[in-house]
């Protein structure tokens, strides 16, 4: 799979800690990236108001104004932002509601400068992967990822299915699938796919971690009343 890295691109790092914001912004500045911070939710969603960024960095636990509420309002106001959850509290909770509104990854607390640069350097690219019959399984899951964070849910579960076609004896595409089954109401499917997963490898924390949240969450319960 091969990626083009975006060095123009603008990012917006929204944390109420001070020490992220710093290892963040000098993390991808020696990349080339012209990185802008926020405090809170408040200020980013001034900032977005002000300037276009091509990705924000959104923390879920905040002062004031929740992340959930801050992607929300931020991707009302500009559809085509591409946003990654950074988060110690929640992140997995919030998967799927993160999902819908077009948060695609995460990324937990603490993490590496060299976690952070991959990362956004593979999320940056996403939009120029062509995924046609002949891609692989990384750059038809990477399309897969860039569709669902234009909410084009239907056709990254196509593109999810064809990465699991190509190769299915790897966790990360049942993995999405189920995120994105799960986003579209199908909750069963989901959770098959979890599982799928976590047969194909028992190790791989995301599937795992998943399969917990939608097998415990209240939300997600019978009502037997």
């Amino acid at each position: 799979m091969t990626q083009t890295q975006i060095p123009t691109a603008k990012i917006l790092v929204v944390d109420d800690e001070k020490n992220i914001r710093l290892t963040v912004a000098q993390s991808l500045e020696t990349q080339g990236y012209e990185v802008k911070t926020a405090l809170n939710g408040e200020e980013g969603l001034q900032r977005l108001a002000q300037e276009h960024f091509d990705l924000m960095l959104l923390d879920l636990q905040m002062p004031g104004m929740d992340g959930m509420k801050v992607l929300s309002k931020a991707i009302e106001r500009m559809p085509e932002l591409t946003v990654i959850i950074v988060s110690a509290h929640g992140t997995v909770e919030n998967a799927v509601d993160a999902m819908k509104l077009g948060a695609v990854d995460f990324l937990q607390k603490p993490f590496t400068p060299k976690e952070i640069r991959e990362l956004v350097d593979r999320v940056l690219a996403r939009s120029s992967l062509d995924a046609d019959s002949d891609s692989d399984y990384e750059t038809l899951t990477e399309r897969a990822k860039y569709l669902a964070s234009q909410r084009q849910f239907d056709e990254a579960s196509a593109l999810a299915r064809q990465a699991i076609g190509v190769n299915p004896d790897r966790p990360e595409a049942f993995n999405l699938l189920g995120e994105l089954e799960e986003t579209l109401g199908n909750r069963l499917e989901g959770l098959k796919k979890y599982r799928a997963a976590i047969e194909l490898d028992p190790t791989y924390k995301p599937a795992r971690q998943n399969l917990d949240r939608a097998t415990t969450d209240p939300k997600n319960r019978p009502n037997l009343g």
